[in-house]
């Protein structure tokens, strides 16, 4: 539970916030709808946990919703699933550090203007971890996540307690009175009063997150997989909402205020508004500021615990990010860099695209958790819906397989949850889109739409590749090439060009020439007697270059050879210098680099380098001079 459902469970530590923040924009707050809406949100959990519960056992092998999708509804199912659980995973990232600043800050107020810093330090964090790949990360995970949940229900049971007593704790804000945001037409407020209702229930679905994580991590699970990851996800779920609904309980009755900007809708008593300076507490802190009054050491054990869950849950998407991009890239929808393991056996390409994703929504956003919370829910209901479609028709098939009447029985209770899953996911879903489509989910679909055809494209292009690549029975795709022709490129008659001379007479081509350009004639008639007094046993050939260039006559010379005889193989031997500092590699092998780049693109051309590795090299790699001082190459 602590790695791989911590998501859910720190998602109370936000979703009061959310719950409240929507209500805020008629006052409901006061009229106790939070309370019920907490209970709804709570139902929710219950009846998607029940789903996952029932998923994860059909399906043990962890491939989540994306397996579902693509076995049952097809293969572009899948990968609109995929796509959305893709945003979702960076926004986990995204959302969790973001609020983690939130509590970093309420407990260090003088940290509040550096609030996107702290939320980028906690990536790196998370991404150093996820990148070293620590044994003990599920020990270190689990005590967060406990002290999370018992400073939770601390904090509700004392709550409970002094209002089962008499002893009402008020909220700082309790007094504060939240200024109506344009709604102000009687005629059309109990519409809107339904719409913002809607809209607070959608906000706090965002609860709900996290529970594709333990479905796509059924394999780490131990034996039985199936049945401890729905133990783990009824325990995390029945968790979450019960926090869920006590803490959106206590926050009404305690009167706290939770609005988007305090400092145009938060009035003071005397009715001005807050000052510019005045940094608004999570609704969690709000509570335990409340409720602790006399124990102020407990605010802030609340909220730095809360603060470490955040990090947990964040770590959640470490896990469940790179796992399903590795999936995606060994069905050919991503980059195969993203299928290898590092050196210490993590995804790293993974790992360190999905921090660098999370850290641009949060710059982009300013790390508001509220603006990324708008983008969170498109992806996590979507992936819902069709997931539970997928059940369904898996059910379907398999009644059509089974004759044993309790087999058959429990099957059709399974059909009738996930179709219940399928129809609320359905329901929300279409609520998300419709109250915060403008406010920022419209952007979450284009980022699910635009992967959905990114990873299309991708495997379509490994599909033609495999086609292109894969060999052929004809005999004539096997024949030998007619006749080798090499080509020893000089440019100066030195070490590397006598190595690469050597190399070329060892292949035994059937042609063998050296081919100079004679950019300065002086240059070009003294290399040639270099040449001859050298009694070099290849023949040189020096080609013109009336405007002084280097590679289009070597070029032209190489597609001459290529239209003589289109069958033969030609091979270019380029000498080229190693070096061992950075800057050397500015000072050599351009013309050479910008050669090969040309040649790799004509058909039947082979481009060797013949490397000679400079004293630096040696100095810098080895240990020893250069090559002539290297016994090892003397021997060699």
């Amino acid at each position: 539970m602590p790695v791989f459902a911590s998501d859910m469970l720190s998602s109370v530590a936000y979703a009061p916030d959310e719950i409240l923040l929507a209500l805020s924009l008629t006052s409901l707050v006061a009229l106790t709808v939070a309370p019920w809406i907490g209970v709804a949100v709570g139902a929710v959990i219950l009846v998607i946990v029940a789903c996952y519960r029932i998923n994860v056992k059909a399906y043990p092998s962890g491939g989540g919703d994306y397996e579902v999708a693509s076995k049952n509804l097809g293969p572009r199912a899948g990968l609109v699933v995929a796509a959305a659980l893709l945003v979702d995973y960076v926004l986990t990232l995204a959302v969790s550090m973001t609020v983690f600043a939130a509590y970093i800050t309420t407990a260090f107020p003088v940290l509040a203007p550096y609030r996107v810093p702290v939320a980028i330090i906690g990536i790196l964090l998370i991404t150093l971890a996820g990148l070293r790949g620590s044994r003990a990360t599920p020990v270190l995970l689990a005590v967060p996540t406990y002290l999370f949940l018992g400073a939770v229900f601390l904090t509700m049971c004392v709550g409970l307690l002094r209002v089962g007593a008499g002893d009402l704790p008020q909220a700082e804000t309790a007094d504060y009175t939240v200024a109506h945001t344009g709604i102000n037409d009687e005629a059309t407020l109990g519409l809107a009063t339904v719409l913002i209702v809607l809209r607070a229930f959608s906000s706090g679905s965002v609860a709900l997150a996290g529970v594709q994580t333990v479905a796509t991590a059924v394999p780490a699970f131990k034996k039985p997989r199936g049945k401890n990851a729905g133990n783990t996800l009824l325990l995390s779920g029945l968790l979450a909402a019960l926090m869920l609904t006590g803490l959106t309980y206590l926050a009404s009755v305690t009167g706290v205020k939770y609005v988007d900007d305090p400092h145009l809708y938060l009035m003071r008593p005397d009715g001005s508004a807050v000052s510019a300076e005045y940094e608004q507490e999570p609704v969690l802190a709000q509570l335990a500021h409340a409720i602790f009054d006399n124990a102020p050491v407990m605010f802030y054990l609340v909220v730095l615990v809360a603060a470490l869950v955040l990090i947990v849950a964040a770590n959640t998407a470490v896990e469940g990010f790179p796992g399903l991009a590795s999936r995606l890239a060994r069905d050919g929808f991503l980059p195969r860099q993203l299928a290898t393991k590092g050196d210490r056996l993590t995804f790293s390409n993974g790992i360190l695209l999905l921090a660098f994703a999370a850290i641009l929504l949060v710059v982009a956003t300013r790390a508001s958790a509220t603006t990324l919370i708008q983008l969170y829910l498109v992806g996590v209901f979507a992936s819902f819906v069709v997931g539970q479609a997928g059940m369904v028709l898996h059910w379907n098939k398999r009644l059509r397989l089974v004759i044993e009447s309790k087999a058959r029985v429990r099957m059709h209770l399974n059909r009738l949850v996930n179709g219940a899953g399928c129809v609320i996911a359905s329901g929300v879903l279409l609520v998300v889109i419709v109250s915060k489509f403008l406010a920022g989910a419209w952007l979450a679909v284009a980022a699910m739409a635009g992967l959905f055809m990114i990873m299309g494209a991708i495997h379509r292009h490994y599909s033609r590749v495999a086609r292109e690549l894969a060999p052929e029975t004809d005999s004539e795709s096997r024949t030998i090439p007619s006749n080798t022709h090499a080509i020893v490129v000089v440019n100066e008659i030195n070490k590397p060009t006598l190595r690469a001379l050597s190399y070329a007479r060892v292949t035994r081509s059937s042609q063998l020439e050296a081919i100079t350009v004679a950019v300065d004639e002086d240059s070009a008639a003294a290399l040639q007697r270099q040449w001859n007094e050298m009694a070099l046993p290849v023949p040189l050939t020096v080609l013109d270059s009336p405007y002084r260039e280097l590679v289009r006559p070597l070029l032209a010379h190489v597609l001459a050879i290529r239209r003589r005889s289109p069958r033969d193989l030609v091979i270019v031997y380029i000498p080229q210098f190693i070096v061992g500092r950075w800057w050397e590699h500015i000072l050599h092998n351009q013309v050479a680099l910008k050669l090969r780049t040309r040649l790799l693109l004509v058909p039947n051309v082979v481009v060797v380098s013949v490397p000679w590795r400079l004293r630096s090299f040696s100095r810098q790699y080895e240990g020893d001079g250069p090559e002539n001082d290297n016994p090892l190459y003397r021997q060699a």
